[in-house]
């Protein structure tokens, strides 16, 4: 038994991205997704950051918001995130319906 060593895991960059997006999208934090998901806080963390790098969000201003703008902030990033899960789920909704339609179409 003390052969067994904890193996590995592997995450595709789409899931990285995703993963790093609840963080910053929703405005919640490392250690509450990292939990959620599964993940070591470290791990996470250095997703956040090659996300932020990645969409150019790494300059931003890094004086102390407000509780307004705090209030905000966390308002526009759940109403980007949901409005990114209606944009996915809209998608899905079309191929299924353009897909049925062709299958339709090719029976008449």
């Amino acid at each position: 038994m003390s052969n067994m060593k904890k193996q590995r895991r592997s995450f595709t960059e789409e899931y990285r991205r995703e993963a790093a997006g609840l963080v910053i999208d929703t405005g919640r934090t490392i250690s509450a997704v990292a939990k959620e998901l599964n993940l070591g806080e470290q791990t996470l963390g250095t997703w956040v950051k090659k996300e932020r790098s990645r969409r150019g969000l790494d300059g931003e201003p890094t004086g102390a918001l407000d509780e307004s703008e705090r209030e905000e902030l966390k308002r526009l990033r759940k109403e980007v995130f949901e409005l990114r899960e209606d944009n996915r789920f809209l998608g899905k909704a079309a191929s299924f319906f353009a897909s049925k339609q062709h299958r339709s179409n090719g029976s008449n």
